[in-house]
């Protein structure tokens, strides 16, 4: 969740649309047949009429929608995507990166003029810092100098100007200063003033500009001309011609007019040369060869400068796959295949599995006034991040420290211990705790016990047993118990199926049918298939549920409890803890803030590493604050009075209860294709 100044989003529909689409959520089917378009997969009423919109689009000019038509991304997100594909872009990693809305369509901009945006991306970076090295990078400036996050936009953008007028900008690019304090020195550096005199952290943006001023008003002299003396120079000689400077200081052209008696001569040339401050890369043959052939009205290049060369961005090259599915494929019903999915990949201890080709640097250039144009040195990558490797001594190479399982997600890589166990766990067995992940190549029966501080994979069934994951759970044939089988996830939970089990998930829980089950989801019950079912037991989902069929004709209770229920209370008051935590550690440091002010040590290098050291400190704690409220919204946004709690796609039968935050519903009777969602205090059905 980004945070630190992003504009607030508009929202996806106003109030009218909104409403409108409470009463009527079918009206988006019709509008996409009228075209002749296909629409009957995206048709359900998670979409919202401006996703649609975004979908219908795509179908009309026959692109893969399937890429973005997913209900969890908002309508911008969606067009992003969709515009992303027209120019051949692949936005993916930035999705998994956490970039959504106006953020991708900064670097979707970037990446379409092939500006080289990602190697200055972080992912705590928002939309107008992402656009400020956007229009550095279009400027063929060295964004190197501001492109990082501990700048906030608006001091981002004053290095940006300053470098675009060709200034110093080392003398403030300093993240202490405000961007006020910033502007000031870059008015004055592009005033010709010496501004180190009042460019120091203890003046305030007003002091350096009162300060500015004064400078100004010293240095302004007056002086005379010819024409303030009133001397006609035009009455003794007749020098028509003209010089322009062109392409940013780059090109320097003359031009001598064809007028009857005008004389101009290579003097004239090289004193308006240099009264423009043209120094380098004027072309004495040039001059020479325009005046001795009086070649008249004609433009002549007479001066150029060298431009600059840039480096190439560093890159790494990975020896293991960085692509594995994340999403098992479809069944021809609808279903998921959990059976033949590829869950991980497998490294070997010593293995190489990346190699870190580094930035080429690049030459730098100079303008006709003698400026230097820095070439971008090629941008180094920063050193992979995660745990379970080593780099060699060459300190390019990346290897595995221990034969495990690897994982590449958000930047970071994983290789975590993972026992591999090729027999049935049992009673017998005994109990198979690993700090790591775990593969049983068979199945787990009675009296089994696993407990992984990574991921479980069961590669058959689960008849019995416990286990317990700090990661997810994948069961890939399912489980079928006595209600003696136990699952506990940090992450997910997944399989063919689970009968008679108990799963507790702070993720989501899939599966293609469950039946007579104990269920606890932080997230969603996602029931898939057309022969899905959901069946008896009780189910706690604080996102909600997804099935295809609810309960079955025999009238067998089936309990769903959604939105607010006991998950949900216990995870807010987890939060709250952790809220008055981190608000008790920031006062504690505003406290130290506040004393070590007051005693500086006399050492400025000491008190300004003192200052930069805990003010770090200070903005982690602030983001680490502002994440936890996303957490905390993000969370109560889920269990609004509107939302939709149980989705069912098939069949739902009477004999099924429904309670979405406390309030209660028994179906009366068989209906198909509902959704059932809490409004003005009462739950109540619309057709998909």
């Amino acid at each position: 969740m980004k945070t630190g100044g992003a504009l607030p989003r508009n929202p996806e529909l106003t109030s009218m649309e909104q409403i409108a689409y409470m009463t009527e959520p079918h009206q988006e089917i019709p509008f996409g047949k009228e075209e002749g378009l296909d629409v009957s997969n995206y048709t359900h009423s998670e979409l919202n009429r401006l996703q649609m919109e975004q979908i219908q689009m795509g179908l009309k000019d026959k692109v893969d929608i399937s890429v973005y038509a997913d209900p969890s991304y908002s309508y911008e997100t969606m067009k992003q995507i969709r515009l992303s594909i027209y120019s051949s872009i692949d936005l993916t990693p930035y999705l998994d990166r956490g970039f959504v809305d106006d953020e991708l369509e900064q670097i979707r901009l970037a990446l379409e003029d092939n500006l080289p945006i990602n190697a200055w991306l972080t992912d705590d970076m928002y939309m107008q810092q992402i656009y400020e090295i956007r229009m550095g990078l279009l400027g063929g400036l060295k964004v190197s100098l501001y492109a990082d996050s501990k700048y906030n936009w608006m001091q981002m953008r004053e290095i940006r100007l300053g470098l675009e007028n060709k200034r110093n900008v080392s003398l403030y690019a300093n993240y202490l200063f405000s961007h006020w304090q910033m502007k000031e020195i870059r008015l004055g550096l592009e005033a010709g003033l010496d501004v180190a005199s009042y460019a120091k952290l203890i003046f305030s943006g007003s002091d350096m500009k009162e300060k500015r001023e004064r400078l100004l008003q010293e240095k302004t002299r007056p002086y005379m001309t010819p024409d303030k003396l009133g001397i006609d120079l035009a009455a003794y000689t007749k020098k028509e011609f003209t010089i322009s400077v062109e392409e940013d200081g780059n090109k320097v052209y003359a031009l001598i007019q064809w007028v009857a008696g005008n004389v101009v001569t290579e003097d004239d040339i090289y004193d308006a040369l240099k009264k423009k401050g043209i120094v380098t890369g004027i072309k004495r043959e040039a001059i020479t060869d325009m005046i001795t052939k009086k070649r008249m009205n004609e433009k002549i290049l007479i001066a150029e400068g060298v431009p600059a060369k840039d480096g190439k961005n560093g890159w790494y090259e990975f020896f293991v796959r960085l692509d594995l599915p994340r999403i098992p494929a479809p069944l021809p019903d609808g279903g998921v295949d959990y059976v033949n999915i590829e869950a991980f990949e497998m490294v070997e201890e010593g293995q190489k599995i990346a190699l870190y080709h580094p930035a080429q640097k690049g030459v730098d250039g100079h303008n006709v006034f003698g400026e230097i144009l820095q070439a971008s040195e090629g941008a180094e990558k920063k050193p992979l991040k995660g745990k379970g490797f080593a780099i060699d001594e060459d300190g390019v190479t990346y290897r595995s420290k221990l034969s495990g399982k690897f994982e590449y997600h958000n930047g970071l890589v994983i290789i975590s211990n993972m026992i591999i166990v090729r027999e049935d766990v049992t009673a017998v067995t005994g109990k198979l705790e690993v700090d790591g992940s775990v593969y049983v190549i068979g199945s787990v029966y009675s009296g089994g016990y696993i407990s992984a501080t990574g991921d479980i994979i069961i590669e058959h069934n689960v008849e019995a047993g416990r286990l317990v994951a700090g990661g997810s759970v994948m069961i890939k044939k399912g489980s079928c118990s006595k209600n003696d089988c136990f699952i506990e996830a940090k992450g997910d939970v997944s399989g063919s199926f689970f009968e008679a089990a108990n799963i507790d998930a702070e993720g989501d829980i899939r599966a293609n049918y469950i039946m007579n089950s104990n269920i606890n989801a932080m997230g969603k019950v996602i029931v898939s298939g057309s022969k899905g079912m959901l069946l008896g037991g009780k189910v706690r989902a604080v996102k909600g549920v997804d099935t295809y069929n609810l309960g079955n004709r025999s009238s067998i209770k089936t309990y769903l409890e959604i939105g607010q229920n006991a998950l949900y209370h216990r995870k807010q008051a987890m939060f709250a803890q952790q809220r008055e935590q981190i608000l008790e550690e920031l006062r504690m440091l505003e406290g130290q803030w506040n004393h070590i002010l007051q005693a500086l040590p006399p050492d400025k290098e000491q008190a300004e590493a003192l200052i930069k050291k805990l003010n770090a400190a200070i903005v982690a704690k602030d983001k680490e604050l502002a994440d936890l409220d996303a957490e905390v919204s993000k969370l109560a946004s889920l269990t609004e009075q509107d939302m939709k709690a149980v989705i069912v796609r098939g069949n739902a039968y009477e004999g099924s209860l429904i309670e979405i935050n406390t309030v209660k519903y028994v179906l009366p009777s068989h209906v198909s294709r509902v959704v059932f969602k809490l409004r003005n205090k009462n739950v109540v059905m619309v057709k998909l």
